[in-house]
């Protein structure tokens, strides 16, 4: 199965909204431009827009009408922090995923359609239900026409990484009150610097509730409660591990004074798309190629996407 060509009178979406290609401009110094043509609704009005190739097949909106959808670039830098066999499985998920939407497990047109998988002949939600059917014939649980659905939204939204196990907020977390979570986090924080006795977490309680007290009383009135000890001493338990501040002292002083990290995680879906580089010089005296002696310096790139790691030798303060 070939992808769709740029051609002119394909009809494209982007923006949110649906495009003719009106022309191409192959000869650009900035590189090749395209020209859209679109109606705006407002007044029914024919409007021309032009944008750079790159742009265009950069943006997530943009992408072919009554194509197959497009290919996602494996986010390889977050993959690579799951184990290998969860990496397989979001992989096999995608082939589900597209085989359900085109017809074919992979992209390069090899397989040939199943009658049940064919887009000419089935409904979107009569293939769902044959993938939910097929997987629960194969063994695997709780898979529904629903369960594919939401395979194929997650799919959309976030690619590969989309279709990983993720690890889900506690449900004692859920359905807590909270304002006592909140008190937790607080009061966590503190006592991580102090040894625990072995009625520390009945002190705890204590301290919770004078919290609740404090933050959330009216006119004296005691507004928020605190559950029963046993309750009490599984939440805590559960927030002390969300925070991380289980283990010795020494260790909860140390993860409760880390400060925050100063920067957002970046997502990097393509290679080169973000490259880091780090220089250090080497103790190492060489003739370089003036004649002269001098010290190397070590940089290093690497690139985000796809964890690829490259050296390079400079002469030390050349840039």
């Amino acid at each position: 199965m070939s992808r769709p060509l740029l051609r002119p009178g394909t009809v494209v979406r982007y923006g949110g909204r649906q495009w003719t290609v009106a022309g191409i401009e192959a000869s650009s110094a900035s590189g090749a431009r395209i020209w859209l043509s679109g109606t705006e609704k407002k007044d029914e009005q024919d409007t021309l827009a032009v944008f750079g190739l790159a742009e265009l097949l950069g943006d997530a909106s943009f992408e072919p009408v009554g194509g197959p959808p497009r290919l996602r670039v494996p986010q390889m830098g977050l993959l690579s922090t799951v184990s290998e066999g969860e990496q397989w499985r979001a992989f096999e998920l995608e082939r589900h995923v597209r085989e359900v939407e085109t017809g074919r497990p992979a992209p390069d047109g090899t397989a040939s359609v199943r009658p049940e998988y064919d887009p000419a002949s089935t409904t979107l939600a009569q293939r769902e239900q044959a993938k939910a059917d097929e997987l629960a014939a194969q063994g695997w649980s709780d898979v529904s026409r629903a369960t594919v659905r939401r395979w194929r939204a997650r799919y959309h939204a976030d690619g590969v990484w989309g279709l990983v196990k993720k690890r889900r907020t506690s449900a004692r977390l859920v359905r807590a009150d909270p304002r006592v979570v909140e008190a937790l986090r607080a009061l966590l924080a503190v006592e991580a610097s102090r040894s625990r006795s072995r009625g520390w977490k009945k002190r705890m309680r204590q301290e919770v509730q004078w919290w609740l007290d404090d933050h959330h009383g009216e006119d004296g009135q005691r507004t928020a409660e605190v559950p029963p000890q046993s309750t009490f001493n599984k939440l805590l338990d559960t927030v002390e591990a969300s925070l991380g501040l289980q283990g010795t002292v020494a260790q909860r002083r140390a993860r409760a004074t880390r400060p925050a990290p100063p920067f957002t995680p970046t997502l990097a879906l393509r290679p080169g798309e973000i490259v880091m580089l780090d220089s250090s010089p080497l103790d190492v005296l060489v003739v370089l190629d003036d004649g002269v002696l001098g010290r190397l310096e070590l940089t290093i790139a690497v690139d985000v996407a796809v964890r690829g790691l490259w050296g390079a030798y400079g002469r030390r303060g050349a840039s």
